[in-house]
């Protein structure tokens, strides 16, 4: 039987696997620089047909329990992935340093060898055993069937693999662990690849999930080559400020549910919880006495709505430049709606300094909060709080007009559950709302006529 001969491509990516027939600078793919190189030029063979193992069969005789997700006893965790793990799933957890990777993952495997069917393995290359028996020990994540091994080589975590037989393998991370058979330090790209389809060969194999620790670059994007996001069944990025104890988890990628759940933990020296509800985090604890500078919205982090309380201070200036300063708010979008309020209000900002935050270290940077840090600001400025449970949504265009946003009917059940009385919304969209108990809502169509009903008497 004859066979044909198929000429490789002259140059490949070592970033995205990219092919070309000449060599360029940058990649075609993913444009980065300095990652085409020669693929070598011997001809490679087309396969000849080879009998399948198992026969193809119909779509409905398809086993499909094989492919249930079960409770990994994180709810967050769960919710972000669509209800649990997966058997066989693959999944790549990247982050930050610091960010709370490896604390929220011991924690992971302790709860699924204390409810699940069989044993944990936790492989660890960056820490000694020792080390993450402390961790343990410290968060309370110590539990019989938690298996824990320190090894860097692919071949033996194998082995370990083979000898454990566990219903869960956690690999922290993917970037130390090197495969003997392939040139190049661990963290390489070739040695990132064999190591990925090692594993991912493990998990299809015998059906059982297995979750990767990665490490980000600088710009915050995945370490390594751009094929192991496409390898794995789930990308998943856990990140949060450093000085706050918040933590969020977003998926970037799941074959096996949404993509726009958040997930949200505290971080503490004690461990790493899930928190179902994590408004008080981000709002005063006192907001029966109302304050002049502040206000309250709700942001959307993916399809959970998330409360925010905008703070504003406007104090008198001996600077030829006024500052403006913001934390937690988007800077540029900030200064927008200031220029609005001097435009379109007549409000006196020239002279003085403006300062607006969020509470608990809240990032709210979507433009649905412009009316609460336009609100905020006005408060600030005449120094007279704003009418007691007002929370404000929308966002503010050039012309002072309040926008139409999405997800306001998700925004005002969850004010309405954290006790707010007074909803300001943007006019279009408004008659589509529905009813909310105990919410009074008032349609607005911009700034002024929203600063009418937060502030009764005239800024």
């Amino acid at each position: 039987m004859s066979t044909r001969t198929q000429q490789r491509p002259a140059y490949r990516c070592t970033e995205c696997g990219w092919s070309t027939a000449k060599w360029v600078g940058r990649c075609g793919e993913c444009q980065a620089w300095g990652t085409v190189g020669e693929a070598g030029g011997a001809p490679t063979r087309a396969p000849a047909p080879a009998r399948p193992a198992v026969a193809a069969q119909p779509i409905g005789d398809v086993d499909v329990e094989t492919a249930r997700a079960r409770p990994s006893g994180v709810g967050e965790l769960d919710r972000v992935l669509g209800g649990g793990i997966v058997p066989g799933a693959v999944v790549l957890l990247a982050g930050e340093p610091g960010a709370g990777k490896s604390t929220l993952l011991l924690d992971v495997a302790a709860r699924a060898a204390q409810s699940g069917p069989g044993s944990v393995l936790y492989v660890t290359g960056e820490e000694s055993a020792s080390q993450v028996r402390l961790r343990a020990e410290r968060i309370g994540a110590m539990a019989p069937r938690l298996l824990l091994t320190a090894e860097n080589d692919l071949a033996t975590v194998l082995g370990h693999i083979e000898a454990a037989d566990p219903s869960l393998v956690v690999v922290d991370s993917v970037q130390t662990i090197a495969s003997a058979a392939v040139d190049g330090a661990a963290g390489g790209v070739s040695q990132v690849r064999e190591v990925a389809a090692a594993l991912i060969g493990a998990a299809k194999k015998r059906h059982v999930p297995v979750i990767l620790v990665g490490h980000v670059t600088k710009d915050g994007s995945l370490a390594g080559p751009r094929v192991l996001e496409h390898l794995v069944d789930v990308v998943c990025q856990f990140d949060g400020d450093r000085h706050s104890r918040l933590r969020l988890l977003r998926a970037t990628k799941n074959r096996y549910g949404p993509t726009d759940e958040v997930g949200c933990f505290d971080l503490s020296d004690t461990g790493i919880t899930g928190l179902a509800d994590p408004s008080g985090l981000f709002l005063s604890e006192d907001r029966t006495t109302p304050v002049p500078g502040t206000c309250a919205s709700v942001s959307l982090e993916g399809r959970r709505p998330m409360p925010t309380e905008i703070q504003a201070l406007v104090a008198a200036s001996s600077l030829s430049n006024p500052r403006r300063t913001t934390s937690g708010v988007d800077g540029s979008r900030t200064s927008m709606t200031l220029a609005v309020l001097q435009a379109r209000l007549g409000l006196d900002l020239g002279g003085r300094d403006v300062y607006v935050s969020t509470v608990g270290g809240a990032r709210a940077v979507e433009p649905a909060v412009d009316l609460a840090v336009a609100l905020s600001v006005a408060s600030a400025a005449a120094d007279r709080p704003l009418v007691r449970g007002v929370v404000a949504i929308g966002e503010v265009g050039l012309t002072g007009d309040v926008r139409a946003t999405v997800g306001v009917q998700r925004r005002l059940s969850e004010a309405a559950r954290l006790g707010f009385t007074t909803a300001l919304v943007p006019r279009h969209g408004a008659d589509q709302l529905k009813a909310v108990e105990g919410m009074r809502v008032h349609p607005v169509a911009n700034v002024q006529e929203a600063l009418l009903v937060a502030l009764p008497h005239e800024v």
